[in-house]
Formats: structure tokens, sequence, C-alpha cells
């Protein structure tokens, strides 16, 4: 299924407009050729041609300009004010305001409130009435046959201009309303659907990684075994160069473990720790401790006490991410303030690398939304972005006046705070 995007809406409004001004060209020839002969009323068909003359032209000009680019609210505003004053031409030579086709001009009223803003639509009904009040009091009478010969009185005329009036305004008032809700409700589906497609995007990655933690298994475990057999070897044991090579590979294997073991836990394949209990201050240190580049980070815990919470991997992992993305940045140094508010942790994190560019700001969370030029990147915020949406919170990014970024984690208290244990 195809999604149409703004521009094609405008160029189908347009050509609907076209069409519906050759169905009003088709129709006036009609009433005025049918009114003129069939009825034997002497019309003035010379200026009243040439007023429907200049809606034929108007369409005409329109044809090349609809198939380059869609119109603006000021090219259809002005295509509207074109109907309106040939109609008003028309209307003023055949009878002004006792013409019953004089109602005709709710439709350029009704077409403005869909196609135009609430600005332009108000400016139109205010035209559309005073032409109205203007044509009760100037035009030229209509020589009707005896037989269809009336009067109105002028009580009579100004009720039908105050019915039209109050009927237009009410039209622009509720229709412009209904179109506000109809794209307010379209933008919110086309972010679901971007929503969905970046879910989709994740649950495929999460596979992917998934399948490539289970490979990394197997010959990790092997590493780990032969690292171990090298550090019990006499001839390793005896050279403290190689037994402290060997530990740092140790070490290493370990932390690849580590990193594929949360893999799994993210992925709900392992089931073999549960949930921890801890404190808000001491998972953040743990966090930091655990990052290899760990003597970059100043933490500044500002809140008044220490919140006990049920460490969330995934949300580690998120900060690792935001930590790791400031120093591809070029940062050297890392300020994460913590601190409360609304209902919500807020963990700030300012560095002086060198900022987002101007043009990856707006698109920050989006997959791929990077300046590196390499495979792969670009993931990090995005992967934080999702698991902070997944716990409630959101993620914001901006450059700092003094140099650097600052990338804002929010999440709510309730999605990590332990629950009361005598609830």
């Amino acid at each position: 299924m195809t999604t149409a995007t703004p521009e094609d809406a405008a160029r189908r409004n347009l050509l609907l407009l076209v069409q519906l001004r050759w169905l009003a060209v088709l129709g006036q020839l009609t009433t005025i050729l049918g009114v003129h002969l069939a009825f034997g009323v002497r019309l003035p068909l010379v200026p009243m041609l040439a007023t429907v003359g200049v809606l034929v032209a108007l369409n005409l000009a329109m044809y090349p300009a609809r198939a380059l680019r869609p119109a603006t609210n000021g090219q259809v505003m002005a295509g509207l004010l074109v109907d309106v004053m040939c109609l008003t031409v028309l209307l003023y030579l055949s009878g002004g305001a006792t013409n019953p086709f004089v109602s005709l001009y709710l439709l350029q009223v009704v077409l403005g409130a869909v196609l135009l803003d609430t600005a332009s639509s108000w400016a139109l009904v205010f035209l559309t009435s005073a032409a109205f009040a203007f044509l009760s009091v100037v035009h030229r009478p209509l020589p009707l046959p005896p037989m269809l010969a009336t009067s109105l009185s002028g009580a009579f005329l100004f009720a039908l201009w105050f019915n039209y009036t109050l009927t237009a305004t009410l039209i622009v008032q509720f229709v412009t309303r209904i179109a506000r809700n109809l794209r307010d409700r379209d933008a919110r589906l086309a972010e679901l659907r971007q929503r969905a497609a970046e879910e989709d995007h994740i649950v495929r990655m999460g596979l992917l990684a998934s399948g490539a933690a289970h490979e990394l298994g197997t010959p990790l475990a092997s590493l780990s075994v032969a690292l171990g057999d090298w550090r019990a070897d006499a001839r390793i044991a005896r050279d403290p160069q190689l037994l402290a090579e060997v530990a740092d590979m140790q070490a290493e294997v370990a932390r690849c473990k580590a990193i594929v073991a949360g893999i799994l836990f993210a992925a709900g394949e392992v089931s073999g720790e549960a949930p921890a209990r801890t404190s808000l201050r001491r998972f953040l240190t743990g966090v930091i401790e655990q990052w290899p580049r760990n003597d970059q980070v100043i933490l500044d815990y500002r809140l008044p006490g220490d919140l006990p919470i049920v460490a969330d991997r995934a949300l580690g992992q998120s900060i690792v991410n935001v930590l790791d993305n400031a120093v591809e940045a070029g940062a050297a140094r890392i300020h994460l303030v913590v601190n409360e508010a609304d209902g919500a942790l807020r963990l700030s994190f300012r560095d002086d690398g060198r900022g987002f560019p101007a043009d990856i700001l707006p698109r920050i969370g989006n997959p791929y939304n990077s300046s590196k030029g390499r495979q792969g990147a670009g993931l990090g915020l995005f992967l934080a972005h999702n698991v902070l949406r997944t716990l409630g919170g959101t993620l914001a990014a901006s450059n700092r006046e003094t140099g650097g970024a600052e990338v804002v984690l929010r999440v709510p208290v309730s999605a990590l705070a332990l629950e009361d244990e005598g609830e």
C-alpha cells in the first residue's frame, strides 16, 4: 500500500478544484443560454459569456502549473477569489441578491474552509458576505416575463444576507475544526507507523544479536578455558610479563562474555539471575565503574536520598551507549547530573566534545542517524531512545552554548522504583 505525500494531496486537491470549475462553467453556460433562449429572458450575453470565458482561461492556465508543483495557499486563495469575482459579476448582471443562484457563494466558502488556512477561510467569508450585501443594493434588474416576475422586500433581502453570513460563519467554524482534527489524526497515524517500523527494525536487530550471542558463547568459553590453562602453565607463571598479558586477555574475554550475557538477557533468553535490588546511586556508580573510561565521568548526584530501585540492565546499556557516543564525538570530560523533576528521574550528560551537527539534531533517536560515516554507526542513541520509550521515558539532545553537547534521559520513577513491601 502506498502512502500519499502532502505534495500529492495538494496536487489532487488542485485537480479537483479545476474539475469543479469546469462543472461550474458548464452549469453557468447551460443556465445562461437556457434562461435566455427557453424562457425569453433577455440577458446581457456578451459580458456574461466573457465572464465565463475568464474561468475557462483560468482553468487552462492552471494545467501546466498543476503538472509542475502543488499550489500554495496563496495560489488557491487567488483562484477562489477569481471564482467569487466572476460569480459576483454574473449575479450583478442578472438580478443581484434576488437571483436564487446567490447561494453558490457558500460553495466557495466550503472549498476555502477545506483547502485554505484559517485566516484565508475567514477572509473568504467576509468577502462573500460583503459581495452579497453589495448585490442587495447594486445590481442590474432581471427583466422577467410577467408570469415569472416577483419582488423581494428590503427586510427579506436583509434576512437572506443575515442567513447567508450566519451559515458561512458556522461552516468555517466547524469545517476548519474538523479539518484540524483530521490533520492531527493523520499526524498521529504517521507517528504510529513510524514507531511500528522502528520496532520492527529493533526486532530484526534483536534476532540477529541474540543469534550472534549464541554463536559467540561457545568460542568465548573455549578461549576462557584455554587462557585458564595458559595461566596454570609453569612456564607462563614464571614470566611476569606473559602472566600479566594472559590476565588482561582473561579480563577482556570475561567482558565479552558479560556483553553476550547482557544481549541474551535483553532478549529474554536468560533466566538464571533475578532482577537485582539496588539503589540508584549504586546502580549508576556500578555502570560508570564498569565503563572502560570511567575516569572521564563526573557523577553529580543531586537527589536528597538514595532511591531504592530494581536494576534495569537495558537502562544501564543505554547509559553506556550515551557515554560511548560522547567519547566518539571527542569528549574528554563527561558531567552526569542526576536529579528529579515532575515524578521523573533526569540524567543529564554534558560533555565537552564537538557536539551534534545541525542536520542530525532534529533526527536524534532515528536509526543510522550519524555523522561517523561507517557501517552500523548511529545505533547507540537509537537503541537508548527505544529503551527509554519502553520505560515510558524520553531522550532529548542539544548543543551547549559553551561547546559540547547535552543528552537528557528522563525515566519515570515508577518504572524503576521498588514497590512498598507493605502494599
